[in-house]
């Protein structure tokens, strides 16, 4: 069983409590837009890290993280891309990556709109955990916890980490 810490576009911005949260999971995904280095030292003082680099990423984090990041945690098949959309509206390199891995959990970032939604057509479940940084149009600061144990996807929550 693992319990995940979802993120994304964090902006450069880092803060105690989503290191607070980041210390209660076994890793941490995020799915780009990272910003600067510094918000990755800082988790991975705490916990391992599996990510994406966005379209703000330098590249120095391009080199460190790719544009298309797809893995098995416990018995899932993972995907994950900064600009990946959501079902019905997936960019031309998700819809390729989809159809390519057939993953059960596609994620994706960048919109700053928290998602949860179930693409009946690729029978996967898309994440998108909004925006946890200050930089952006969205209102409230979002992430996303869940566990996978075995090949369940569970105990999925929206963290409101205040308004920006």
């Amino acid at each position: 069983m693992k319990r995940i810490l979802l993120l994304s576009d964090t902006h450069s911005y880092i803060d105690d409590r989503i290191l607070d949260y980041a210390k209660d999971a076994d890793e941490v995904w995020h799915c780009g837009d990272f910003g600067n280095m510094k918000v990755i030292e800082e988790l991975e003082k705490i916990k391992p890290i599996r990510g994406v680099y966005g379209n703000i990423d330098e590249a120095k984090i391009r080199t460190i993280f790719p544009e298309v990041l797809s893995f098995k945690c416990e018995d899932v098949d993972v995907l994950m891309i900064h600009i990946g959309g959501y079902p019905e509206r997936y960019s031309a390199l998700a819809k390729q990556e989809i159809a390519e891995k057939t993953p059960k959990l596609f994620i994706s970032g960048h919109s700053h709109i928290l998602k949860a939604m179930y693409d009946k057509r690729n029978n996967l479940l898309h994440l998108n955990p909004g925006a946890c940084g200050k930089v952006g149009w969205h209102k409230v600061r979002t992430m996303m916890r869940f566990t996978i144990n075995k090949e369940e996807i569970k105990d999925l929550e929206v963290i409101e980490l205040g308004s920006k």
